[in-house]
């Protein structure tokens, strides 16, 4: 059975930063890309960011780049979101997600997966 826990939420000042973690487990996990997905208060889910299965190949929305970093720890089964230079307009519930394929070419921009996280929340707030 594919899990995903979330963790490293919180509420943080403008400017400051958090790291978000993902543990998988249930799947080979350094077989898999993976992506962050947050949905803010009111409106639908956005996609933030993939990860190859290597972690050699990353791609981010237009918003978060150069703020964000995902990564990953395959022998830790592991996702990572460094978030820098947070704004109030990051604050969301963050997932992190996977497909029943493993191709990174089919994380890149998408919101629909098959496995989901239970989320963690941020909220950017002074």
């Amino acid at each position: 059975e594919v899990q995903l826990v979330e963790s490293g939420g919180g509420l943080v000042q403008p400017g400051r930063s958090l790291r978000l973690s993902c543990a998988a487990s249930g799947f080979t996990f350094s077989a898999s890309a993976m992506s962050w997905v947050r949905q803010a208060p009111g409106k639908g889910l956005e996609w933030v960011s993939s990860i190859n299965n290597a972690g050699s190949y990353t791609t981010y929305v237009d918003s978060v780049k150069g703020r964000f970093t995902i990564s990953r720890d395959n022998a830790k089964n592991t996702l990572h979101l460094q978030m820098n230079s947070l704004k109030p307009e990051d604050t969301a519930v963050y997932y992190c997600a996977k497909k029943e394929s493993p191709y990174y070419s089919d994380y890149v921009g998408k919101t629909e997966y098959d496995y989901w996280g239970q989320g963690t929340q941020v909220t950017v707030s002074s």
